[in-house]
């Protein structure tokens, strides 16, 4: 019982603390553009210095 002393702020400031981070990230507008990381991801960007390679 007395760890629940411990474990119990310790769990509502972590928690607390996501929260505070998760609305941080949506103000500052980290999910604004999910599309285009996925996009980004999957551009090869090799092939783009080929074709500027070639272009010379």
């Amino acid at each position: 019982m007395v760890a629940l002393v411990y474990l119990i702020p310790a769990a509502l400031l972590l928690g607390g603390f996501g929260l505070a981070c998760f609305l941080w990230a949506l103000r500052t507008g980290q999910f604004e553009d999910l599309d285009g990381a996925a996009w980004r991801a999957l551009h090869d960007a090799h092939d783009d210095r080929l074709n500027d390679e070639e272009r010379r």
